[in-house]
């Protein structure tokens, strides 16, 4: 077993099977074309519709036409596309109507609690609702999710001010952060044991949606928002802009509580709320400058054509 990340490629011709970002099999394939090497390729978590992802589903469609040729002899490439909340019919309908396969998780039943009225301000609610959940809830962990590093650090540092006050009859809260930028020595405390007569709350990004699962974790604290890149033509100019979830999105993370045992998961908006969130995250694909992917494409010596078609293809789906 070997894996290769930018910069590192920890694989030997004796591998067999191969740990790899898409971004990095990308690049393989401009080197060989029919990526000669690989028998069964599985992408997972394809629901989160990255420009990478995206990108590389249309390649691996050149690549199975392409090794299809019979004198090239090469064996067929076999593709799986997997994820827990994926559109599999545009999916199935993209690869030549693949067949579709649905495997029940062993995830366990998760009670949903809604706010009555909207919250003015979430990181505010996210915080009572900590508190709230420490002082009547059994014991468990809180992950909560938040947009981005400035709200975490707030939240870290409002809720350790509050655990200092506890009265001494509640567990004391071990409040640890999770975001991209932090050092991984310190992204590894959230999966440190947790130690007696204390409750971790984990404040987290979308990372911990699906890239990673946390042990302990009963409650989820969900506020419904989270962070889009999105690029502006006319300008040139990228934006991070705060927006709602899809309700895929906030299916992943009330399933983050039932991982281990039943859970509950708090949503700091209404019910109400929910029918008018898109059922499924807005591609990569539609929001971002493409100028990077068609230099990729014409790398390899893929026509503006075909480029334009894929791409119309990838929209459809």
């Amino acid at each position: 077993v070997g894996y290769a990340i930018r910069f590192e490629d920890v694989s030997s011709p004796e591998t067999r099977i191969k740990f790899l970002t898409d971004g990095m099999l990308l690049r393989e394939a401009v080197v060989d074309p029919t990526l000669a090497k690989y028998g069964v390729i599985m992408i997972d978590e394809a629901h989160e519709r990255t420009l990478q992802t995206d990108f590389l589903l249309g390649t691996i469609k050149i690549v199975q036409q392409t090794r299809r040729d019979s004198s090239l002899n090469l064996p067929p490439l076999r593709v799986v596309v997997m994820s827990a909340t994926l559109e599999a019919s545009s999916f199935s309908k993209f690869f030549d109507n693949a067949p579709v396969v649905y495997s029940h998780g062993r995830t366990f039943p998760v009670d949903m609690f809604y706010t009555e009225e909207p919250e003015e301000d979430y990181v505010d609610a996210a915080m009572w609702t900590c508190l709230q959940i420490n002082a009547e809830e059994t014991p468990g962990d809180i992950l909560v999710f938040l947009t981005g590093q400035e709200e975490i650090e707030a939240l870290g540092k409002m809720l350790k001010d509050r655990a200092a006050k506890l009265p001494p009859n509640l567990p004391k809260l071990n409040v640890v952060l999770l975001f991209a930028a932090l050092p991984p020595e310190e992204q590894m405390k959230v999966f440190e044991e947790t130690p007696p007569g204390t409750r971790k709350v984990v404040l987290a990004t979308n990372i911990a949606e699906t890239s990673l699962t946390i042990n302990g974790i009963r409650y989820v604290v969900d506020s419904g928002l989270t962070k889009s890149r999105t690029y502006h033509p006319r300008s040139g100019v990228d934006e991070l802009m705060v927006a709602p979830i899809a309700q895929s999105q906030a299916m992943q993370r009330a399933g983050r509580a039932g991982r281990e045992a039943p859970g509950k998961c708090f949503r700091l908006y209404t019910e109400e709320v929910m029918p008018s969130l898109p059922k499924f995250i807005k591609p990569e694909l539609l929001r971002t400058n493409l100028s990077g992917v068609v230099l990729q494409l014409k790398v390899r010596s893929i026509s503006m054509r075909f480029v334009l078609l894929l791409f119309t293809r990838q929209i459809n789906f």
